[in-house]
């Protein structure tokens, strides 16, 4: 199974343990690119919605593309009461989008793909994707988005750096001697080349980057889950695979069941003349 759609196989553990980013972020997005009803948005890859919510409750027409049949299934159980959501579940790389590229009347019923034949096409306003879009190779992601922007439009791209080496030296030693001992995937993650800053070689102006910061606590329990939902660990071999986790769970427990996550949530900005 490809990387990018692995993360279809633990639905509950994602929308469980992922990250989701900080209100100061979203602010800011929601500022910047000036979203709110009567403007059209769409998601790419939303996975179990750490990124939605705060975007869907500006009153926007709201659009996403999942690829994960379970993902989507999670975001329509999740949202799909809500009348300013859409959905549908695809591949970003090959989707024909006409079916969402009419009018988007945000009081329109919220169910997959509802727009009208008769309305005059009208580009998103705001593309954004959450630690997604490093999935798509470069020249489709960024032509693509392009072209899918209204002019004007803002593409914004999301991701989260984390460490914990700062908070607990000791624990971060011990977790490494795990890691060089049972990390051992078959599959080897291969997809950390992407250039988020190259949006300017496909037409984008403007482009930035804009920080936030938050922590987390987890319990040696929650940690492992966490972990678990890491694509390049779900694929490590047994019988490295139990030793693994299970090293992660001592070590934690050793230094008082506690790990203290210090993140940086990133944002890119770029639009479209």
């Amino acid at each position: 199974m490809e990387f990018r759609k692995i993360f279809d196989t633990i639905p509950e553990q994602f929308d469980k343990f992922r990250p989701r980013y900080s209100q100061e972020l979203f602010d800011s997005l929601i500022a910047y690119a000036k979203i709110g009803p009567g403007k059209k948005v769409l998601e790419i890859g939303p996975g179990t919605g750490q990124a939605t919510e705060p975007i869907l409750n500006t009153g926007c027409d709201y659009n996403a593309i999942e690829l994960g049949e379970h993902l989507y299934a999670k975001m329509k159980e999740k949202f799909g009461d809500r009348p300013n959501f859409n959905i549908v579940n695809d591949d970003f790389i090959t989707h024909d989008f006409s079916d969402m590229l009419g009018t988007g009347d945000p009081n329109s019923t919220g169910s997959v793909g509802n727009t009208s034949s008769t309305d005059s096409p009208r580009k998103f306003d705001l593309i954004y994707s959450a630690a997604t879009i490093q999935w798509i190779p470069e020249d489709i992601a960024f032509s693509k988005t392009y072209d899918l922007l209204a002019p004007g439009g803002t593409l914004a791209m999301l991701l989260t750096k984390s460490e914990y080496k700062s908070t607990n030296p000791a624990l971060y030693d011990d977790i490494q001697k795990i890691y060089d001992a049972y990390f051992k995937p078959e599959t080897p993650y291969q997809h950390g080349g992407f250039h988020y800053e190259n949006a300017t070689n496909y037409g984008y102006a403007d482009f930035e980057e804009r920080d936030f910061y938050g922590k987390r606590e987890m319990t040696a329990d929650e940690y492992v889950a966490f972990s678990g939902t890491h694509c390049d660990h779900m694929v490590i071999a047994e019988p490295y695979k139990a030793k693994f986790f299970e090293g992660l769970h001592k070590a934690v427990l050793a230094h008082g069941n506690k790990i203290i996550f210090n993140d940086t949530y990133v944002m890119y900005l770029t639009k479209k003349p």
